[in-house]
């Protein structure tokens, strides 16, 4: 596999893993990614140039061309990042958030859009400004990139930080007047060393401004805090040079090679394009920083899958809890529901019901008052069924499931009892001498004479003789009264019969249906357990990309 084909791939492998952190694109890991990919995007060989405000970054890159191609000699400088590309003539693109282009022969356009206003803030409607020069240097694929100046803004400090990221050659501008302030200590240990950032060289300007003997002082000084630091520079290139900025453009603008000479201008050239030349063809110089956020990205990826791998356990802890918590419900409300149907088939027991009711109900027959008996018997079968009911009514409710038809109990039609015809009435005389029907107050019924013939069993009345009172019915009558006491026995005990018969059937062909509700069914494993564990996947298989990209470089390499 080619250089830009691993690139490529690394490129949409650390993309791929900002969108599974999803990371806050304000945080620095999102946009150091953000620079590194398109660091590796990026053809040209960038050298940006980055220091404080007024340290003459922009008089140095305008020294370089030899033109006053960046905004120099104004209060305030430069706020914004601008791109120097090889161009036929001198000219400047604006390029505005909306995706207005404003371009103009010249540079004076970056005096409206590149420079901060009086507030010290760059204009919030510019994305990007270039300007284009016909320096050959230029035109050997050199991109040079002005930086706004440090030390003033942190909307400034953090656009300079995620530029240095993409930056192959990084120039640091230092005044030789207040040599390494402890921001630029700090600057160059975060922004640089950290982050692996180590094609540095450093350039003092302003050393013409001092003495003889404090130059010497300050340039003893500046080899120490070059030898400090580690540049990965080729051989026997130096990474520390004197240049007077503005002397050396001034010498360049009027064509005084000779002037020029003395600013440095022409060594610090000369280096720069020796370490072009050098570095354009190792792929090493942009592998240590791509391995320094490849390897945070990869520690980033590794803490999110551990936290997703805890997720899904404290997931399937809990899903294991409420599944054991089911089934010992499942067995509490089946251990109910059993205890009520046999507590129900022990009262619906046919011995048992005629033992309890039958005496009663054939009474209320005799008497009458079977559609009282009936409510009160009604009643209980109810409770009995209420008490079954509610055992599936809570499976129902604790495992969500819809609830079946209800234990229907159906109760046998009042019975029709038709008596024999009762025998006649003895006859007894009043005080006058007449004879007079009697009733027998027994409170099983009518027994009457004559033409009333057999009666319906019905509630008790009592027709009694004024004046000889009540007297005990004839033999014929006691017999007519079991008659009647049997065959009201004799209906109770079918109803009944039937009634235990019938609600014993539904109640089994309910036992089944209930079954099915009070079961616990495990369901398969939560939707969200199932995408988390998908993430998993897709997190060890960007692991595994980014590392065998990182290899795969570090092969090429080699190979050269």
């Amino acid at each position: 596999m080619q250089q830009p084909e691993i690139y490529q791939n690394l490129t949409d492998y650390l993309k791929s893993a900002l969108g599974i952190l999803e990371l806050d694109k304000n945080s620095q890991l999102y946009r150091d990614t953000t620079s590194i990919c398109d660091y590796l995007a990026k053809p040209t060989f960038q050298i940006a140039v980055f220091g404080p405000f007024n340290y003459g970054k922009s008089t140095l890159l305008n020294a370089l061309l030899g033109n006053r191609a960046l905004p120099i000699d104004l209060v305030p400088t430069t706020g914004a990042a601008i791109y120097v590309n090889y161009g036929e003539e001198l000219r400047a693109k604006i390029t505005l958030k909306d995706g207005t282009e404003v371009s103009e022969p010249g540079t004076d356009v970056l005096k409206r859009y590149a420079i901060l206003d009086d507030a010290r803030q760059m204009r919030d409607d510019v994305a990007a400004v270039n300007v284009y020069c016909p320096h050959p240097f230029l035109k050997t694929g050199v991109e040079l990139l002005d930086l706004p100046g440090t030390n003033d803004r942190e909307e400034q400090d953090n656009l300079v930080r995620d530029k240095l990221l993409t930056a192959d050659l990084v120039v640091q501008v230092l005044d030789a007047r207040k040599l390494m302030t402890l921001g630029e200590r700090e600057n160059l240990r975060d922004w640089l060393s950290d982050r692996h950032i180590n094609t540095v060289v450093f350039v003092a300007n302003f050393l013409n401004l001092l003495e003889p003997d404090e130059q010497k002082q300050v340039y003893n000084r500046l080899l120490f805090v070059a030898e400090s630091f580690r540049s990965n520079l080729p051989n026997n290139i130096s990474n520390i040079y004197r240049v007077d900025a503005l002397p050396a453009l001034r010498a360049r603008l009027k064509g005084d090679v000779a002037a020029a000479q003395t600013t440095g201008i022409a060594t610090f050239e000369s280096a720069l394009q020796s370490i072009v030349a050098a570095q354009q063809e190792q792929l090493a110089v942009k592998l240590p920083r791509i391995e320094t956020i490849a390897t945070k990205i990869c520690q980033s990826l590794r803490a999110k899958s551990e936290t997703v791998t805890a997720e899904i356990a404290a997931a399937q802890k809990k899903h294991k809890d409420k599944i054991e918590i089911k089934q010992k419900a499942e067995k509490l409300i089946s251990k109910g529901f059993l205890a009520s149907v046999s507590d129900f088939e022990s009262w619906l027991y046919q011995p048992t019901l005629l033992q309890r009711y039958q005496s009663e109900m054939a009474l209320s027959l005799q008497e009458g008052s079977f559609d009282a008996w009936k409510l009160k018997f009604q009643r209980e079968a109810l409770h009995q069924q209420q008490t079954i009911a509610e055992w599936v009514n809570k499976a129902c409710e604790f495992f969500e499931k819809e609830q079946p038809i209800a234990l229907l109990i159906s109760f046998p039609p009042s019975p029709q009892v038709t008596l024999p015809e009762p025998p006649p009435p003895p006859a007894q005389k009043s005080i006058e001498g007449e004879v007079a029907p009697v009733a027998i107050a027994t409170g099983l019924g009518w027994l009457l004479g004559g033409p009333v013939g057999a009666a319906v069993v019905g509630g008790a009345s009592y027709i009694l003789n004024k004046t000889t009172g009540y007297e005990k019915p004839a033999e014929s009558s006691e017999a007519y009264l079991n008659q009647v006491k049997e065959i009201c026995s004799e209906a109770a005990k079918n109803y009944l019969a039937r009634f235990s018969t019938d609600t014993f059937s539904m109640l089994q062909h309910y036992k089944e249906i209930a079954g099915k509700v009070i079961c616990f069914q495990d369901s398969k494993e939560p939707l969200q357990t199932n995408i988390q564990q998908y993430q998993i996947q897709l997190i060890n298989n960007l692991l595994e990309n980014i590392e065998s990209c990182l290899q795969m470089t570090k092969s090429v390499i080699n190979g050269k």
